[in-house]
């Protein structure tokens, strides 16, 4: 427990796919340096 890791972070959103989704999704782009795959 430290590490996010995006795909983590990407399956969650689709998991949970909530209006908290978007802070969860804001911290885990601020903790993990990744591109997006939505492109």
């Amino acid at each position: 427990m430290g590490t996010i890791v995006c795909q983590d972070c990407n399956e969650a959103i689709h998991y949970f796919e909530d209006e908290k989704v978007t802070t969860l999704y804001g911290t885990c782009c601020g903790q993990c340096q990744c591109p997006l795959d939505e492109e």
